[in-house]
């Protein structure tokens, strides 16, 4: 099942013990798509601080609204590593995170989440930090950092096909089984009476920080062409446990 990443903006977010804010923002890895992290707006609860929230963590939406569900309690989550977000995310901010909530690095193994494969949420981590420690990082992987993207700063990029610009990013489509990013939402023609298209993300071929614009490996007319982009609200019927969202 795919899933609108603007949908969820501003919905709820609950630990196992009361609320903890509002999702503000995805980040994601450029390199395989995955989201990484969830950022939540914590509100008047942690005044003047916003939290990473992984995959990891995520249990399932509730059937009565919309609340994203953590396993993990506030006290948990208060006392996790802070981040400045006016700053690109550290590899080493990445290692002190996993740490201290015990969970497995993703930059590690073959696997899209290391060494773990498909689904990526786990039992509920330890209520302290993990007295040991993990593995050893290789040498190459730790010193670059995350190819991480706000998926929020992403929104509006341009796109820029090989023989001009076609449009801008307007959404995300992700896939609520592997939290992988599968096709961009790409409005076309006027910004706001244009049309709506999908395209797949292997298209593309880099994201320009920079240029603010996404290169994809397609002609204009080839995006023109592109299936519509057609939003069907995610609905969890009352009498299924929901998968992810």
């Amino acid at each position: 099942m795919l899933q609108s990443l603007k949908q969820l903006y501003g919905n709820k977010l609950g630990a196992s013990d009361g609320e903890i804010g509002k999702v503000k923002d995805f980040y994601f890895d450029d390199q395989n798509w995955a989201v990484r992290y969830v950022i939540a707006d914590t509100g008047d609860w942690l005044p003047k601080r916003q939290v990473l929230l992984s995959p990891h963590a995520f249990g399932g939406l509730h059937q009565t609204g919309k609340i994203l569900t953590v396993n993990l309690t506030k006290k948990q989550i208060e006392g996790a590593p802070s981040i400045d977000l006016h700053k690109p995310v550290s590899r080493q901010y990445e290692e002190e995170y996993h740490r201290y909530y015990g969970w497995p690095y993703y930059w590690e193994g073959d696997g899209l989440w290391g060494g773990m494969r498909g689904f990526p949420v786990l039992e509920s981590p330890p209520t302290t930090a993990p007295s040991g420690h993990p593995a050893p990082v290789d040498a190459k992987r730790k010193r670059s950092d995350a190819h991480l993207f706000s998926a929020q700063a992403v929104n509006g990029y341009h796109l820029k096909a090989g023989d001009g610009t076609s449009g801008h990013v307007c959404d995300f489509m992700m896939d609520t089984q592997s939290w992988v990013i599968r096709q961009l939402v790409i409005k076309i023609g006027h910004r706001f009476t244009g049309r709506e298209v999908v395209i797949p993300v292997n298209t593309v071929d880099r994201i320009s920080y920079d240029e603010s614009t996404v290169f994809v490996n397609l002609t204009s007319d080839a995006v023109e062409k592109c299936p519509p982009h057609l939003l069907v609200p995610a609905v969890v019927p009352a009498h299924e446990e929901p998968i992810l969202f």
